[in-house]
């Protein structure tokens, strides 16, 4: 303690003859083409989805988009100061749509892999998740696990171009794959008997087994491990570090403690669905 009194006056003096380090043009560079000063500069946070994803992102009855992610978004802009826009995208074009300025940020319940990683940034993981399976209740007296669909006889569904899809492939090799551009038409598949499981994230099919328990069974337990995570263009240091940071706070002052119970631990906005 003593060094640090004794060193404190030559540090102010130091600080006094030479000036506070500046920043650099090379800084305010970064800064002027950041999209977070771009955000700040247009009064507007563009984010894109893809609605069909419950609970993270959906339509109710009026054909507005709600969800988890939406609700997140709206949080964000309001930390910024700005209005929110949402841009619904085809899940197999999200990505370019980004990387060519559809939008500032993805916020889907996209899951962080090194492939994804390659095209763009993710923030830290907002959210861990894991595959489960949906399986035809003629099937629940001996389908018990994953391993148990790796068979020739089974078919299974899965949405294309998911982690879901992915994961099909690679612990159901054996099995009959058919792939569906919604999450949605691949679930029917199952209720209407043409496929003996579905494939999916947990939250998904979480909220779907609530509705049609009559004719389906989840095996529950996740059999991969997920980060989802807030995906950013490459190259913007400041916008990752804000965002990074916009969680710490929202998880400190139980922001994301109720907005995760609203939509993943009560059922309550079903009714507010379409169809609901």
């Amino acid at each position: 303690m003593r060094h640090a009194l004794l060193l404190a006056p030559l540090f102010t003096l130091l600080l006094g003859l030479f000036g506070a380090p500046a920043a650099t043009a090379a800084d305010q560079a970064l800064w002027e083409k950041s999209t977070l000063n771009q955000i700040i500069k247009r009064g507007e946070l563009r984010v894109g989805l893809e609605a069909g994803y419950l609970p993270f992102e959906m339509r109710d009855k009026r054909g507005e988009i709600i969800g988890f992610d939406v609700d997140l978004a709206k949080l964000m802009a309001r930390y910024m100061g700005v209005k929110v826009s949402f841009v619904n995208t085809q899940w197999d074009g999200i990505i370019p749509a980004l990387l060519t300025d559809k939008f500032d940020i993805l916020m889907s319940g996209m899951t962080i892999t090194p492939e994804r990683n390659l095209q763009v940034n993710f923030a830290r993981p907002y959210i861990t998740i894991g595959q489960t399976i949906l399986l035809a209740k003629k099937h629940a007296d001996t389908v018990k696990s994953v391993k148990d669909l790796n068979d020739p006889k089974y078919v299974i569904a899965t949405k294309l171009g998911t982690t879901g899809d992915i994961a099909a492939k690679r612990f159901l090799g054996k099995a009959k794959l058919k792939t569906f551009e919604t999450e949605a038409d691949a679930a029917l598949e199952v209720r209407n008997g043409r496929a003996d499981a579905f494939v999916y994230d947990l939250p998904f099919n979480v909220v779907y087994i609530a509705q049609f328990k009559d004719s389906l069974v989840h095996l529950k337990e996740p059999f991969t491990k997920e980060p989802l995570g807030w995906a950013v263009r490459k190259g913007d240091p400041d916008f990752l570090n804000w965002l990074d940071h916009f969680q710490d706070q929202i998880r400190n002052d139980g922001s994301y403690d109720a907005l995760y119970g609203k939509w993943f631990e009560g059922v309550a906005w079903l009714a507010n669905m379409q169809g609901g």
